[in-house]
């Protein structure tokens, strides 16, 4: 329940900021005025709330994931399992040529770890209870390496790029397709009015859920692909027989996760999915990524 609230929280938190952001400079006048303002007008609106929203939403992303999971940030180590945590973040971050990461523990049973931040010099990686539990040093250290070749890599600001524009143009492909299926249907005779019928907002309701699903898809892929490259900095990292073990032992997990849905993207492995559900998969099959590896040079 507590991540629900937070969840919800949130998005109304980004919600009523992109309104305040809209009125403080009057794209909410200049969108209502001849259908959006016309198409400059239209198109400031969506990337306002497209971009804007993805970017707050990167913003926010330590806080969110911080409070969602519970996570503890290690400020002075209690214990060796602690020490060696930090130690071998910073030495793989050195390595990444990056800035020390906020180092964090979650409680939770399956083996997972994700990274987020804003930016490369001011990220957090946390890893589970139950990977500290259930892999060895070896593996674990794998992981961690995986996890500082997404920071390193960009892949948060990347992937927030990528929704952001994706984001713009489904609210304007939306809206540009509404108002010409509105005005079919309404024989012209609503051509004038600014605000359009009530078919155009029921209609742009539908568009955007359609149009969201496309963009849905282009996001997975690249979420997809971002894995392979992390497995890949996890092995130069780590050795590549470190990285190995490590998604072999990650199959035990049987693609569990306790991640809330705002972060889960961002874990070491994802849910699996067959069919045509397999397209908005976060992370591609283990046994793909495994293979990859071994068949790297």
């Amino acid at each position: 329940m507590r991540r629900i609230l937070l969840f919800l929280g949130t998005n109304i938190a980004v919600l009523l900021l992109l309104a305040i952001v809209c009125r403080l400079f009057g794209i909410d006048q200049m969108a209502a005025a001849n259908g959006y303002g016309g198409m400059t007008g239209l198109l400031l609106y969506a990337a306002v709330f497209g971009m804007g929203g993805a970017f707050i939403s990167l913003a926010l992303s330590k806080w969110i994931a911080k409070r969602s999971t519970g996570a503890r940030v290690i400020t002075q180590p209690q214990n060796e399992t602690e020490r060696w945590l930090v130690d071998t973040v910073r030495r793989h971050a050195q390595s990444a040529g990056i800035g020390m990461p906020e180092v964090a523990i979650y409680d939770a049973p399956e083996m997972n770890a994700f990274a987020t931040g804003m930016t490369k010099n001011s990220s957090l990686v946390a890893v589970s209870s139950g990977l500290l539990q259930q892999m060895d040093r070896e593996q674990a250290g794998a992981v961690l390496g995986h996890e500082i070749g997404h920071v390193a890599n960009g892949d948060m600001v990347t992937l927030t790029l990528i929704q952001g524009v994706l984001n713009t143009l489904v609210i304007l492909a939306a809206r540009i397709v509404g108002r010409a299926i509105d005005g079919w249907m309404s024989g012209g005779r609503d051509e004038n009015r600014g605000g359009g019928g009530i078919g155009y907002f029921v209609v742009v309701m539908v568009l955007q859920v359609v149009f969201g699903l496309f963009a849905s898809i282009i996001v997975a892929a690249f979420s997809r692909w971002r894995e392979f490259r992390a497995d890949s900095a996890g092995a130069r990292f780590a050795g590549r027989g470190a990285m190995i073990s490590a998604l072999q032992r990650l199959k035990a997990n049987h693609g569990e996760s306790t991640l809330p849905n705002t972060i889960a993207a961002f874990g070491i492995s994802g849910p699996l999915a067959d069919g045509l559900r397999r397209l908005f998969m976060s992370h591609p099959p283990l046994d793909e990524r495994i293979a990859a590896l071994q068949n790297s040079r």
